[in-house]
């Protein structure tokens, strides 16, 4: 059982621009969402940061608002909370995969995310896992997007070009363009 094993947890990151985080929650289990809200909340003032929370229909629109916030405002970092339970039919299955598969397609594009939407076979094992003072999934999830926008700060100077470059000794014009080309 995962409940009794140890793990390691790094340390908090520290950071010299606080930074700021868009929590996106779907509450259709209010009391787990809240609670999962809770711990990413204390981890991300633990951590020096400031936040703001929106809440969408359900797990399948939470990468969407992300999307969304990634392309349109100013947050450093997101943290995806929610709860499947597993129903009688397949949609949690569906539920489960899309909106995780999604959430990595995001963070491949470049977004610091923390996935807190838990999967889960039942209420009690959702319970558990939200619980501040126990598993605390939200203040983990948390914890992975804060880790990831150390990364990206870390790196940020650092930007390769993907493609083809002009090279500063020359200048490239396109055949057929009316100015030339390189010659």
């Amino acid at each position: 059982m995962a409940g009794s094993e140890t793990h390691y947890t790094l340390p908090r990151p520290r950071f010299d621009q606080p930074p700021r985080l868009l929590i996106v929650v779907a509450p259709y289990y209010k009391d787990i969402a809240d609670a999962l809200v809770a711990g990413a909340r204390a981890e991300i003032e633990a951590a020096g940061g400031s936040h703001e929370v929106i809440e969408v229909p359900g797990a399948l629109e939470i990468p969407t608002a992300i999307g969304q916030a990634f392309r349109m405002a100013h947050f450093d970092g997101f943290v995806a909370l929610g709860c499947v339970i597993r129903g009688e039919t397949t949609h949690y299955d569906t539920v489960c995969n899309d909106s995780s598969r999604a959430i990595t397609l995001l963070g491949l594009q470049g977004a610091c995310i923390g996935n807190g939407i838990l999967t889960v076979e039942n209420r009690a094992q959702a319970e558990v896992r939200a619980e501040v003072a126990g598993q605390n999934k939200g203040g983990g999830a948390a914890a992975a997007a804060l880790h990831l926008i150390a990364l990206a700060r870390h790196w940020g100077g650092q930007r390769r070009p993907v493609g083809f470059n002009k090279p500063e000794s020359e200048e490239f014009r396109i055949a057929g363009s009316g100015k030339g080309t390189r010659g």
